[in-house]
C-alpha cells in the first residue's frame, strides 16, 4: 500500500479490468469505474467530467456527489478547477479547495462539504476528452504517486472512449459510430466523397491492461532499439552533407528518439500495467501538452517530430504495415506536409485536416493539385475510423462523417452537376474569352509544380500567369541548389510549349516558412519579413535563384515577377540584382538570354502611388488580390473571424483597383489580375468591367470564367459600373449579382 492508503495503480487497473469485463452499456460502466476509483483511492468523491462539444464539460458519472447533478452539471473549459484543469492539460491537487483561486461552488452537487481535491485530464494524443476528480472532506494532500495513479486511469478512461466503450450520456463528445457535421474553414473549392484514409491511422487497443509487465518492457525495449536504428539510417546520409540549421534540426530529430528520458517514462508507464502502446500514447499525449504550450515557437514546431517518432514505435509494437490507400480515399489528417501529400499525389480525392489554414502548405499544394480541402475539423481525427463514409465540401468549409444517405445522395448530386458543368466549359477549351461586344480577356494559371502544366492546355487558358517557385523549397529538406532549380525551371519552360510563364520569385514568410530556415519572431508576420524582403536581406538566395531561372530559361524568352513591392526602389535593387546574374552567367559560359521581361506584384496600396518613372520603366504589373484585400480591409485572411467580412467585391476595392488600371493604361503597362476574385465568375465580370484584361487562376476556373465572359457585352458591365460604384448601393455584391444575370451574364460559380 502507498502512504495514503491507496493500492496503487496496478491494483488500481487489475480491478478496473474486473469491472469492465462485466456487461452493461456505457452509463453503467462508467458508475463502476467512478466506484471503483473512489474505493481504491480512499476518496469519497470521485466524478468523471467527460467533453460535450467544443468548449465544454459535463458531469458524467459521480460517486459521492448528489446522483441528480449528473448530466447536469455543466462547465466552460476553463471555468472553476475542474475546467482549468481541461484547459491546462495538467493535473491539479489542492488540500482545500473552497478556498483555491478560480474555485466555483455549484450548489446542485453538494460538494461543499469536501476540502481535499486532486484532478487529472483525460486526454488522448493531446485531445483533451475529460477530466477526472477525487475527493475527500479532510485536508488532505495527494501525493505524486496518487496522482500518477490517476493519470494512469484516466489514460485508460481515453483509451475505452476512443474504442467507443463508454459513452457518458446523449450528446458527449466521444461515441464512435454516429453521423457527425463539423464546420470548418474551405481550403480548396470542390466536393468529394468517399472513405476515411487516416494519415496516421490509430491503433485499436482492446485491451489496455497486462498481467505480464516484463513482457510488456521487453517489447517496449526491441520496438525502442528498432526505432532507433530506423532513425539513424534514415539520416545518416543527409546528415553527411548538412550544415546550419538543417544539421540542428535533424539532430534535434535524432536527439528524440535516443532521449533516455522519454524512455524512462515509457518504461514508468508500463511498469504501471498498462500494456506497450498504451504507454507510448500517454506519454506521447503529456509531452504535446506541454509542448504546445511553450513559449518558444521552436519546441513547438518539434511536436512533429515526437508525433512522427511515437507514430513509428506504434506501428512496430503493432506489426501494423502501410495501409493500401482505396480507390475513393479521403485523407484525414491533423497536420500534413506539403512533401507528404506530393507522396498521396492523385490517389486520394479530398483532404480534411485539424490544423492549419487555408494559406498551410498543405493548402498550396492542395490546391495546385485541385484536391477538394477543408482545414479546421477539429477533433475528426478521433472520431474517424478508417473506411468510413466521408463526404466534404471545401465551398461550404463542411465536412459529414458517415453522413445519412439523403446527404449521401445530395452531395453526390452536386459533384455530378459539377461534372456535367465541365463538360460544358470543355466544349470552350479552344474559343477566345472574346465577351459579345468583341472585347478579350486573356485567362491564365496559377501553377506551382511541373505536374501542373498538363492542364494548361487541358483548360483552354493563354498560359501561366504565375508560377510558385517556393513550392520546391517548400517540400525539400534542404535548400535547393541552383543546378536542380535550373532543371525545374527548364522543364516547366519546356512543359509549356512556348506559351508564355511568369515566374514569381521565391515568396515566403508570412504563413509559407520553410523548415530548414530559423523562423523569425514577428507579433504579425503578414507584415513581416517575407517575400521581397527576404530575398533583398539575403542577396544569396535571390541571386541563386535568379541565376537558376536564367540557366532554366537558357536562350528562350523569360518573364520574372517579383512578389510583395512595396516601394519602388525594392523592385530597382531586385532588377538590378537580375542584370548581375545575367552578367555573371554570361561571363561565364552559360547561353542566357537578353529577352527577359520584368514585372512586379502589386499587393501593398502603396504600390499603385509609385513614381511616374515606376509605371515607366516596370514591364508589367500583376495585382496580388488575397493580400491587396487583406491589406486594404486590415483584415487577416487567415482569421475566420475578419476575412469573410470583405470580399473583391466591395466597392472601395473595386474603386480603388479602377484607378490602378487607369494608371497602367496611362503608361502603357500590361496588367493582370491574379488571386482567388479572378477565378469566381462574379468577381471577375467585376474585374473585367473595371478595365482588367488578363486573370490568372486556377486551372478548373478557366472554363466557368470564360463562359461568363462570352455571356455578356463588356461595355453594359463598365457603364453600370461607373453609376453603381459612384453612388452608394445597399449590399453590392447582392446588387450586382441581380443586375448581371438580368443582364444575362452566366455566373453560375
Amino acid at each position: 500500500m502507498s502512504p495514503s492508503g491507496t493500492l496503487g495503480p496496478r491494483a488500481l487497473l487489475r480491478r478496473l479490468r474486473q469491472v469492465m469485463a462485466e456487461p452493461g452499456e456505457g452509463q453503467e460502466r462508467l458508475d463502476r469505474i467512478a466506484n471503483v476509483i473512489a474505493e481504491n483511492m480512499v476518496a469519497e468523491v470521485c466524478s468523471i467530467y467527460l467533453r460535450r462539444g467544443e468548449r465544454m464539460l459535463e458531469l458524467c458519472a459521480t460517486k459521492g456527489l448528489r446522483p441528480e447533478a449528473v448530466h447536469t452539471t455543466r462547465m466552460r473549459i476553463g471555468q472553476g478547477l475542474v475546467g482549468r484543469i481541461a484547459e491546462r492539460a495538467e493535473p491539479f491537487t489542492t488540500a482545500d479547495a473552497p478556498n483555491e483561486p478560480g474555485f466555483e461552488y455549484r450548489p446542485e452537487t453538494g460538494e461543499e462539504i469536501y476540502s481535499s481535491f486532486c484532478g487529472v485530464p483525460i486526454q488522448r494524443l493531446g485531445q483533451i476528452i475529460g477530466v477526472l476528480v477525487v475527493q475527500n472532506a479532510a485536508a488532505r494532500q495527494h501525493d505524486e504517486e496518487e496522482i500518477d495513479a490517476l493519470s494512469v486511469v484516466a489514460m485508460v478512461i481515453a483509451e475505452m472512449a476512443e474504442s467507443g466503450q463508454l459513452t457518458g450520456g446523449e450528446g458527449v463528445d466521444l461515441a464512435r459510430g454516429s453521423a457527425q457535421t463539423y464546420s470548418a474553414i474551405g481550403g480548396v473549392e470542390g466536393a468529394a466523397i468517399g472513405v476515411v484514409h487516416l494519415h496516421e491511422p490509430k491503433l485499436a487497443v482492446t485491451q489496455p491492461f497486462t498481467d505480464d509487465v516484463e513482457k510488456e518492457l521487453v517489447r517496449l525495449d526491441i520496438a525502442m532499439n528498432g526505432l532507433r536504428d530506423e532513425v539513424d539510417a534514415l539520416l545518416t546520409d543527409d546528415l553527411s552533407g548538412a550544415t546550419g540549421e538543417y544539421r540542428d534540426v535533424l539532430e534535434a530529430y535524432r536527439m528524440f528518439a535516443h532521449d533516455k528520458g522519454w524512455l524512462r517514462r515509457l518504461n514508468e508507464s508500463v511498469q504501471s500495467g498498462v500494456v506497450a502502446e498504451v504507454a507510448v500514447e500517454r506519454v506521447q499525449s503529456e509531452a504535446r501538452s506541454r509542448m504546445e504550450r511553450a513559449a518558444n515557437p521552436y519546441l513547438r514546431d518539434r511536436l512533429h517530430d515526437l508525433d512522427d517518432l511515437a507514430n513509428r514505435l506504434l506501428k512496430r509494437l503493432s506489426g501494423t504495415e502501410e495501409q493500401e490507400i482505396p480507390e475513393n480515399a479521403i485523407l484525414v489528417a491533423r497536420h500534413i506536409g506539403p512533401g507528404e501529400l506530393l507522396d498521396y499525389g492523385k490517389s486520394i480525392g479530398g483532404l480534411v485536416l485539424e490544423e492549419g489554414g487555408v494559406g498551410s502548405h498543405a493548402a498550396i499544394v492542395a490546391r495546385a493539385m485541385e484536391i477538394p480541402m477543408v482545414v479546421g475539423a477539429e477533433r475528426i481525427v478521433a472520431h474517424a475510423q478508417n473506411g468510413d463514409p466521408i463526404a466534404l465540401d471545401g465551398d461550404a468549409g463542411t465536412v459529414f462523417l458517415r453522413p445519412d444517405e439523403a446527404l449521401f445522395d445530395a452531395m453526390s448530386e452536386k459533384i455530378a452537376a459539377a461534372e456535367a458543368a465541365r463538360a460544358r466549359y470543355q466544349a470552350l477549351r479552344d474559343l477566345p474569352a472574346t465577351s459579345k461586344d468583341g472585347q478579350t480577356t486573356g485567362l491564365f494559371i496559377n501553377a506551382g509544380l511541373v505536374s501542373d502544366l498538363p492542364q494548361l492546355f487541358e483548360s483552354g487558358a493563354q498560359g501561366v500567369g504565375l508560377y510558385r517557385t517556393e513550392l520546391q523549397f517548400l517540400i525539400r529538406a534542404s535548400m535547393p541548389n541552383r543546378t536542380d532549380l535550373a532543371a525545374v525551371y527548364g522543364r516547366v519552360l519546356d512543359a509549356a510549349k512556348g506559351a508564355p510563364v511568369v515566374f514569381r520569385t521565391l515568396d515566403i514568410g508570412s504563413d509559407k516558412v520553410l523548415p530548414y530556415m530559423r523562423r523569425p519572431q514577428e507579433d504579425n508576420p503578414a507584415l513581416g519579413w517575407r517575400a521581397v524582403r527576404v530575398g533583398l536581406d539575403r542577396p544569396h538566395i535571390m541571386k541563386m535563384q535568379l541565376q537558376a531561372l536564367l540557366r532554366g530559361a537558357g536562350a528562350r524568352p523569360l518573364t520574372i515577377m517579383f512578389p510583395f513591392i512595396a516601394d519602388e526602389a525594392e523592385f530597382y535593387q531586385a532588377r538590378d540584382y537580375l542584370t548581375e546574374s545575367h552578367n555573371w552567367l554570361q561571363s561565364r559560359g552559360y547561353t542566357v538570354s537578353d529577352d527577359i521581361t520584368v514585372g512586379a506584384m502589386l499587393e501593398t496600396p502603396s504600390l499603385a502611388d509609385a513614381s511616374d518613372r515606376f509605371f515607366q520603366e516596370v514591364d508589367f504589373l500583376s495585382v496580388g488580390g488575397n493580400d491587396l484585400l487583406q491589406f486594404m480591409f486590415a483584415a487577416d485572411r487567415g482569421n475566420e473571424r475578419v476575412r469573410r467580412r470583405y470580399s473583391a467585391l466591395h466597392p472601395a476595392f473595386l474603386r480603388y483597383l479602377r484607378r490602378v488600371t487607369e494608371r497602367a493604361a496611362d503608361h502603357d503597362v500590361r496588367l493582370s489580375f491574379c488571386g482567388e476574385a479572378a477565378g469566381r465568375p462574379l468577381e471577375a465580370l467585376a474585374l473585367t468591367g473595371i478595365g482588367f484584361r488578363s486573370l490568372s487562376m486556377r486551372p478548373v476556373s478557366i472554363g466557368p470564367v470564360k463562359a461568363m465572359l462570352r455571356s455578356v457585352k463588356l461595355g453594359e458591365v463598365k457603364a453600370y459600373l461607373d453609376i453603381a460604384l459612384a453612388t452608394p448601393v445597399a449590399n453590392f455584391p447582392e446588387a450586382f449579382r441581380a443586375w448581371a444575370i438580368e443582364a444575362g451574364a452566366d455566373v453560375t460559380p
